[in-house]
């Protein structure tokens, strides 16, 4: 059977399933790493908060870890709701021996409210278990409470991270999801995190993000190196959070396998595309001097590395459209200005495609009921994208997104009909129905 690496979780349950022992392990799984969990106290708790919460005896935890350390090759531990200064001796106790990382998570509160750790245990965590990890996470709130400093900048959050160095955590990271997104590393040096704001359901972040560093760890990755891929995964775990209840949503784990989904789906579609343009008898007509390019966007795309399209152009050849080059990201920035363009109005247009101009193929777009809107090259402003500004001005005429999207050109510039759709086989589709009409007319 197949190794994989094992990460222990010691930390509440959430029942709400957004926090605590189950953000970790849905983490763990969705990075590769086999979780295993020792629960310390049980939370009544949902999206508004937590209501109740039950500390499990210190002897069942301490069976729970000795239980999974004596049969399990653990690479890495996190420690999460510790409530009580006999929690935390306990689990210092039973992970004293033992010469793995650690990560710990000195969680004190709650994303959606509710205190999760007693005032009196605080100097207890300081003092039995900061010595043992490998690196404390911290987040801002967390990291004022505990070094008495009131951050506001970088340069606090900077001087939180040593004076926690100062009081026995060997790696510090806070966490700055609640200032300006950077997070502060300290390992000897700082290391600033960059990251961006993202809009989203934040219940369970932290424990997502320590989990996250938790997993790579075990997997053998240094802590720079998993601290900046816990972020970026945390960053996607939000910006696709659910909504499940009336109060604070809870991040989704699994957005980056959701991505990576999307992303195939968005290739395979293409690809598709362009194999029944390949194989029209009657498509190779409609393209224009320059060629042109089929493509698709994933949901949610934010630029063109996130826009498969082919990567040279479609030309005709032998009177069928032909591919010069394969299917990929980023390959083509024409189309992707185009949807990108379009989806920022209308997130359900993620493909296109472009296709000679004539009066007759856009009459036949007409006869098929298709949506046309036009814009002049001779009324674009400097210093602009011409299909950032096109795409934008035909909207505006209409009121929205529409099917086709056309301009006359202009000098050295080529007219131009671009039909947008819900993928690239229905762009593809579309443009041979429209390439069917204009032979059939043709014929006659």
């Amino acid at each position: 059977m197949k190794k994989v690496p094992i990460a222990l979780t010691i930390a509440g349950s959430d029942s709400g399933g957004g926090a605590g022992i189950q953000a970790d392990l849905k983490t763990f799984a969705c990075l590769g790493v086999h979780g295993a969990s020792a629960i310390t106290s049980i939370t009544a708790q949902n999206t508004l908060g937590v209501q109740a919460s039950y500390d499990l005896p210190p002897r069942i935890i301490r069976d729970q870890i000795d239980a999974i350390l004596e049969d399990m090759r653990v690479g890495c531990a996190k420690t999460g709701m510790l409530s009580s200064s006999e929690i935390i001796h306990t689990v210092a106790s039973a992970l004293k021996k033992y010469d793995f990382p650690l990560v710990v998570d000195p969680i004190m509160q709650a994303e959606a409210g509710g205190k999760l750790l007693q005032e009196e245990a605080i100097p207890t965590m300081i003092q039995e278990l900061f010595p043992l990890g490998t690196v404390v996470t911290p987040n801002i709130f967390e990291a004022e409470r505990l070094t008495g400093i009131k951050i506001k900048s970088r340069e606090d959050a900077r001087k939180a991270a040593l004076m926690l160095n100062s009081l026995g955590a060997e790696k510090v990271i806070v966490t700055g999801g609640h200032l300006d997104y950077t997070d502060v590393l300290y390992d000897g040096e700082i290391m600033f995190i960059e990251g961006e704001r993202v809009e989203g359901g934040t219940h369970g972040a932290g424990c997502t993000y320590s989990a996250a560093i938790c997993a790579e760890l075990s997997k053998g990755k240094g802590l720079r190196e998993a601290a900046v891929i816990a972020k970026r995964f945390v960053e996607q775990a939000i910006s696709h959070s659910f909504e499940v209840g009336e109060g604070c949503g809870p991040v989704n784990q699994i957005a980056g396998l959701a991505r990576d989904a999307e992303r195939y789906r968005a290739l395979k579609n293409v690809e598709e595309g362009l194999a029944l343009l390949e194989e029209s008898e009657t498509f190779s007509k409609l393209i224009p001097e320059v060629g042109c390019n089929l493509g698709m966007a994933i949901p949610g795309a934010r630029g063109i590395e996130d826009v498969a399209a082919v990567s040279g152009r479609i030309i005709p050849l032998k009177g069928r459209a032909h591919a010069v080059g394969c299917v990929a990201f980023g390959a083509s920035s024409h189309v992707a200005r185009m949807i990108l363009g379009a989806m920022s109005y209308d997130r359900e247009k993620e493909g296109a495609i472009n296709i000679r101009y004539s009066q007759e193929i856009l009459s036949i777009c007409k006869d098929l009921g298709l949506e046309i809107a036009s814009f002049s090259r001779l009324e674009e402003p400097e210093d602009t994208s011409t299909l950032d500004w096109g795409i934008r001005n035909a909207v505006e005429k209409i009121g929205k997104v529409p099917d086709v999207v056309y301009d006359l050109g202009a000098q050295g510039k080529e007219p131009m009909i671009r039909l947008l759709a819900s993928s690239a086989s229905e762009a593809a589709r579309r443009a041979i129905q429209i390439s069917e009409r204009v032979a059939h007319v043709n014929y006659r």
